[in-house]
C-alpha cells in the first residue's frame, strides 16, 4: 500500500457528541415591530448576552390569524441585535418550507417543558446602594454619688464617668469618653483610653497621682508642679502634650 493510500484512510474528521449552550427563542406573536423593541430593552440590559449567541427560532407557538410571517426578515430583526439564528422549531407547513428554503434545519416541536432564560442572570450586577451605617450604640453617662475608695476601680464603658463625691487616693477613673469629678480627684483618672483623643477631665481639685487623656499621661511629680494644682481645672490633649487649664 502507498503511502498516499496510507494518508487517505487516515481520518479527517471525527463525530462527537456535546451539550451546548443555546438559547431558544419562543415567539408568542408575530409582530416583528414590537420584537425589536423588546429586543432592544433587553440588550440594553445584557449587552454581553447578547454578542453572537447561538438561537433557535420557535415558531410552533405562534397563534393562527396573525398573518404569514416572514421569517427572513425575522432573522434579519435577531441578527441586528446578535441572536444567530441555527435553526427553526416549527409545525406548520408553510414554516417548514419557509426554513427549508434558507437551509436551515427545521427541529419538531417540543414538548418539553423549557425554563424562561433570564440574560441578567449570572451577569454582573449593578452595586447595590450600601445600606447606611448603624448608628453608634448610645451609652448613657455612668454616674457615680458615692465616694470613690482606694482600691476601687470604676470605668464608663462607651461613654462619660460623671463622679459627684471624692476621690481618694489609690481609687482608680476609666472612661471611653469624658470623666467629671464635681469633687476633689485624687488617685488615677484616665480618659478616652480607647484612643478617643477628643476626651477631657474635669475635675473641681486637681490632687490626682496621674492623669491620661487617650494614653498620654502625666504623674502627681509633674502635677504637683504646675499652678494649678489643688484647683478646678480641665485636661486635654494636643497632638502628643497633655494640656491643663483652669476652668
Amino acid at each position: 500500500m502507498s503511502q498516499a493510500d496510507l494518508l487517505d484512510q487516515d481520518p479527517v474528521f471525527q463525530l462527537k457528541g456535546s451539550m451546548l449552550a443555546i438559547t431558544v427563542m419562543e415567539l408568542a406573536h408575530n409582530d416583528l415591530e414590537r420584537l425589536d423593541r423588546q429586543l432592544t430593552a433587553k440588550v440594553a440590559q445584557a449587552p454581553n448576552f447578547f454578542q453572537n449567541t447561538p438561537l433557535v427560532l420557535a415558531l410552533d407557538k405562534l397563534p393562527l390569524g396573525e398573518g404569514a410571517l416572514e421569517l427572513p426578515a425575522l432573522m434579519d430583526v435577531c441578527r441586528r441585535h446578535g441572536l444567530r439564528t441555527l435553526a427553526v422549531r416549527a409545525s406548520r407547513e408553510e414554516d417548514i418550507a419557509a426554513a427549508n428554503a434558507l437551509d436551515l434545519p427545521v427541529l419538531p416541536p417540543s414538548g418539553a417543558r423549557e425554563k424562561p432564560l433570564d440574560p441578567l442572570e449570572g451577569a454582573p450586577r449593578k452595586p447595590e446602594k450600601p445600606e447606611k451605617p448603624a448608628e453608634p450604640e448610645f451609652r448613657p453617662s455612668k454616674v457615680i454619688t458615692t465616694p470613690i475608695r482606694g482600691g476601687q476601680q470604676v470605668y464608663a464603658q462607651g461613654g462619660d464617668l460623671i463622679v459627684l463625691a471624692p476621690v481618694s487616693a489609690g481609687a482608680e477613673l476609666l472612661a471611653d469618653g469624658n470623666i467629671h469629678v464635681y469633687a476633689p480627684m485624687r488617685g488615677r483618672a484616665l480618659a478616652g483610653i480607647k484612643g478617643n483623643a477628643q476626651a477631657r477631665i474635669f475635675c473641681q481639685q486637681l490632687a490626682a497621682e496621674l492623669v491620661s487623656v487617650a494614653g498620654q499621661y502625666k504623674v502627681a511629680e509633674d502635677l504637683r508642679r504646675d499652678p494649678l494644682w489643688g484647683r478646678a481645672v480641665q485636661v486635654s490633649l494636643s497632638g502628643d502634650v497633655l494640656n491643663i487649664t483652669r476652668l
